[in-house]
């Protein structure tokens, strides 16, 4: 396993915050309408029987073998997979997954949004219309774009908070009521 991506992935998403805790959306995002994309995290999966009750609402995610935990989560109608960062104060998306979801930025719009252990992380901050995940949904998420660096997309608590509650009980994360 690469450790090197990883702890970069993670020091942009806590250096997020830290650095740009005010992060203004960019005036010149333009957005693009995309279709919705099939696939997504089950709410309802089945948990075994150490695990906490689950709801009907709750959605349940199982660790993966790089001990980390992943969702899709639709991001303005767009499925997109995210690393679900409790550290991180807000979604990072990768470039890719930005020009998916229909985001276009400029060059020249990339300010320093972080610090990993490369140095200065820049991105360009955005506002997403609606992420929903599971029976969960929040309207006017902040969310920044890194377009160079960031292997996977970040699902950070500029939406996690808006969850009543983040669970983890050994091997799964339950995000519920």
């Amino acid at each position: 396993m690469r450790m090197g991506p990883l702890i970069l992935l993670i020091g942009v998403a806590a250096g997020i915050g830290w650095f740009a805790p005010d992060l203004a959306v960019s005036p010149q995002a333009a957005r693009v309408p995309e279709a919705k994309a099939s696939g997504g995290v089950g709410n309802r999966e089945a948990v075994d029987s150490h695990a906490a009750a689950v709801f009907p609402d709750d959605t349940v995610l199982t660790r993966q073998s790089d001990g980390h935990f992943y969702a899709r989560a639709d991001v303005d109608a767009h499925s997109t997979r995210f690393l679900v960062d409790t550290g991180a104060s807000m979604i990072a998306l990768t470039g890719a997954d930005a020009e998916a979801i229909g985001l276009r930025w400029d060059p020249s719009e990339l300010r320093p949004v972080g610090r990993g252990a490369s140095g200065t992380v820049y991105g360009v901050p955005v506002r997403l219309e609606h992420v929903e995940l599971g029976a969960f949904g929040a309207r006017g998420v902040g969310a920044v774009i890194v377009p160079e660096g960031l292997e996977v997309s970040l699902l950070g608590q500029s939406f996690l908070a808006r969850i009543p509650s983040v669970r983890i009980d050994g091997d799964r994360m339950t995000l519920g009521g």
